[in-house]
């Protein structure tokens, strides 16, 4: 894991301590991804790793506390993110 997705799954640990941090690496790792993804689809430009870390920083500051609910809403991210397998951080 890269030492930007590293610190963004501090904040979201300290945004949401609930989370193990096998669960919150995971949950950084499908944000990157899919605001990538979505953001080619849309048809812009590639610009980079420094975009897609700000934006995904900036869900994880406004909304960290409850992100892990609301991604388990999406059956994309649910089985991902609902193992109990995990230890806390």
């Amino acid at each position: 894991m890269s030492e930007e997705k590293l610190g963004l799954v501090t904040l979201l640990l300290e945004k949401s301590p609930a989370l193990t941090r096998s669960k919150a690496q995971t949950l950084v790792e499908l944000l990157w991804e899919d605001f990538e993804a979505t953001y080619a689809k849309a048809g812009h430009d590639y610009q980079g790793r420094e975009v897609t870390e700000r934006v995904v920083r900036q869900w994880i500051q406004n909304y960290g506390e409850r992100l892990h609910e609301v991604a388990a809403m999406n059956p994309k991210y649910a089985a991902l993110l609902s193992s109990d397998e995990d230890t806390r951080h």
